[in-house]
């Protein structure tokens, strides 16, 4: 089945009344694709952007350069095809027209620890198709759990999103980000004193629908790339 795309664009971010029980449809039909892509950009303009855990996101989701896609898989097989197609569409244009894509998986690897096995053959994907060095793979995951910390450690919201998500980052532009700021080592310090600033009362008042009731996962040394 062909992804759904968009981009940052596209979708108006919804309003209050319609994402108050939006974790509800998380990882059912319930939710139609223009309702997952905008939780997601609500996500990333609250949390991501609102927070400043990631300093160069901001820029390129104001110049429209975030492409989100949406897929009905729901195995792993079907997720790495859309992440193949993705990772070509993506290299195939210009990074002033898209310079980076989240790939959005509503009704796949809802489980953390699958999700988190499954980013090993995404990384042999990259290394079959010749863009080991060209693209990266981040992953962000509603039961995201670094590794040596409780499931409800607020250092692990760093990376917590309404949805199962891959997000795809070319190296050129993750370069020219870091060679930009002054010291891009001391990002992921910030990211914790921000959270642990923040606590899990504050984040759940972002309603990004990453938040506690999405459940506890088992402790797991994390493979995601960040």
């Amino acid at each position: 089945m062909p992804v759904p795309h968009y981009t940052a664009a596209m979708v108006d971010a919804p309003s209050p009344r319609d994402t108050a029980h939006h974790d509800g449809c998380a990882g059912t039909a319930e939710c139609d694709d223009t309702q997952v892509i905008a939780r997601t950009l609500r996500w990333m303009e609250r949390a991501v952007i609102g927070l400043n855990l990631c300093p160069f996101a901001k820029a390129v989701h104001a110049k429209g350069q975030v492409h989100v896609a949406v897929s009905h898989a729901s195995g792993a097989d079907g997720v790495l095809a859309d992440l193949q197609r993705e990772m070509h569409d993506l290299v195939a244009l210009d990074s002033a027209v898209r310079d980076t894509t989240l790939l959005v998986l509503p009704h796949a690897l809802t489980e953390f620890l699958e999700f988190n096995d499954f980013l090993d053959p995404a990384e042999a994907l990259l290394d079959a198709l010749g863009l080991h060095g060209v693209l990266q793979i981040a992953s962000f995951h509603p039961r995201y759990q670094f590794a040596c910390t409780e499931p409800d450690d607020i250092t692990n919201f760093s990376n917590r999103s309404p949805w199962p998500t891959l997000h795809l980052l070319r190296e050129d532009s993750i370069a020219r980000a870091v060679d930009a700021f002054p010291d891009p080592e001391a990002i992921f310090g910030a990211n914790m004193k921000t959270l642990q600033q923040l606590g899990v009362e504050g984040w759940s008042r972002l309603d990004v629908g990453a938040h506690p009731a999405a459940g506890a996962a088992p402790s797991v040394a994390s493979k995601a790339r960040s």
